[in-house]
Order: structure tokens, then sequence, then C-alpha cells
């Protein structure tokens, strides 16, 4: 009996640490599987794409949405049936959870159409690095809208965005250059936005261009040149008037007989436009002296028309 006893003891004994064995196991198994999991969800989980221009900016819905509502409250009372919610989601869906570098036009056509408006005719300015001076001449004279004043432009202007695939679908820390690809979100949309402000263009229309720039005040390759230019309407368009700028004591790289000047007419010649070209429009260049009143290209009279 007494040896029994103890042979049952040691079994139960035996059961019990085979038993805490097991369990360890599974315990260390668990450990291993769950550290081999995570490891492998890491791998599996792609990273956001790296760019070399800023990210999305920082409450870009607040943004936007806060620029929609001043434009139709405010700027534009007229707009006041525009839907900002409805613009916000479309700009959103344009671009979230997509590869910045394939972004397409029909990703941005519910946009378009959602926020365009009529441009009242003789008012369109259109610019080409001219970019703060013709900005502060239209916010000095009503009579000219750029692009950024209209509700898209105004929106978007100075704004960024785009979209990753990995989640959270949009990208705060880099977005693509036009270098690294040319169908990224911002390119896409200001030439759609641009060949619509063209597009709506209508009576005398104006161009303000730096004659300050070394390589040209026209150049193909600009938006204007390669766009705008060819979208307006020469049914809708009865004048283009070309403002050739320089900059206040800048040098005087080309005047309206200027080579590139003579390109720029020759293509609006050629789609039966009427041109005229102003070198240092009086009422732009008035603007540009408030910087610089006591510079003499800044003199209300030259001394040619000084009384003796």
């Amino acid at each position: 009996m007494p040896f029994q006893q103890g042979s049952a003891r040691t079994r139960q004994r035996t059961v019990l640490l085979v038993g805490i064995a097991v369990l360890l196991a599974a315990l260390v198994l668990a450990v291993v599987l769950a550290s081999v999991l995570t490891h492998g969800e890491r791998e599996l989980s792609p990273q956001m794409l790296k760019w070399k221009d800023r990210g999305t900016t920082r409450n870009l819905q607040e943004v936007i949405l806060g620029r929609c509502y001043n434009y139709i409250t405010a700027r534009y009372p007229e707009l006041g049936d525009k839907d900002c919610l409805k613009i916000w989601e479309s700009l959103k869906h344009a671009f979230i959870y997509k590869n910045p570098c394939n972004i397409t036009s029909e990703d941005y056509q519910p946009l378009m159409e959602l926020a365009s408006h009529p441009i009242p005719c003789n008012k369109s300015l259109f610019w080409s690095k001219t970019s703060d001076l013709a900005h502060r001449y239209t916010k000095s004279n009503q009579n000219f809208l750029t692009l950024e004043d209209t509700l898209l432009g105004y929106m978007a202007d100075r704004v960024s965005w785009c979209g990753d695939p990995s989640a959270p679908g949009i990208n705060y820390e880099s977005c693509p250059k036009r270098s690294e690809c040319e169908s990224n979100p911002s390119s896409v949309f200001w030439k759609m936005a641009s060949k619509m402000f063209a597009e709506a263009a209508c009576g005398v229309v104006q161009v303000m261009l730096n004659g300050s720039v070394e390589a040209g005040a026209f150049r193909s390759s600009s938006i204007f040149g390669s766009i705008e230019i060819f979208n307006l309407n020469p049914d809708k368009v009865s004048a283009v008037h070309i403002w050739l700028m320089h900059d206040i004591g800048g040098p005087q790289s080309e005047s309206c007989s200027g080579h590139s000047i003579k390109r720029l007419k020759s293509i609006l010649e050629e789609r039966n436009f009427k041109i005229t070209c102003e070198d240092n429009y009086r009422p732009v260049q008035l603007l540009q002296c408030v910087h610089n009143p006591d510079h003499s290209d800044c003199r209300l009279c030259t001394n040619a028309t000084e009384a003796p």
C-alpha cells in the first residue's frame, strides 16, 4: 500500500510538471508567433511614398471650406448657391488613396463642374512670371480677374495636396514635384483650371508678362504659353492686350518688339486675334512705384514733357 501511494503521487507530480511544461511551451510559442506576425505586418504595411516637394497643407479640409464659404458669402454673394461641402468632397475624392503620379483630368472633372462660374467679359487677366504684381493689381482694381481670383483658384492658391495608396490616404510629409512626375495632383489641377479660365474669357483680355526675364517674356512651356493661349476662343475674345512690365530699376531684357513677343503675336495672329502691346502699362507701373516712389522710372513727368 505505501509503495502504491508513493507511485500515485509520483505520477501526479509528473502529470502536473508535464502540464506546466506544455503550458509554458504554448505561451512561448504564442509570444513568438505574435512577434512574427507583428513584424510581418510591419513589412507588409506599405510606407508613405517620399517626394521632393512639400506635403499636403495641414487642416486642408478646413482651409478649403473656409475659403469657399468666404468667397461665396463675402466676396461674391451671387455665387451663394455653390455647395462648399460637395466641392470639398469632390476635391478629396480626386486624390485620396491614389498614387500621386497617376492623377488624371477625369479625377478633377466633378470638381471643375461644381466650382465653375461665368467670368464677366473684358475682365480676364492672364499672367506669366508676374504673379505678385498681377495679383496686387487685381486687389487694387476690381475690374480685372486672374485665375486665382476665381473660386477654384482662390481655394487652391498656395495650397498643396496629394494622396498615397497607404492609410490614411493623404501624404502630409511630401508631394511630387513636376520634375518627378507630370501627372501629379497640383499640375493636373492647375492645367485644368487654367484651361477652363481661358475658355470662359470673352471680350478684351489682358496678358501681363515680365520684360525683365533674361530668357524672354513669353515662354511656350509656361501655363499661359502651352494651355491658356490655345484655349482662348476667337469667337468670344475680340482682342488681346499685352502688358509688358519691367522691374523698377531692373533690366529691360525685352520690349514689345522683342523676339519672344513677336513669337507670341504670331501665334495670336494665326488664331485671328487682334493684338496690342504696351511697355510698362502705366496703371500697373504706378502700383510698382508704391515701393519705389523716388526712382526715375516713377516720375510723373519726364524731362521731355516738363515745361521749360
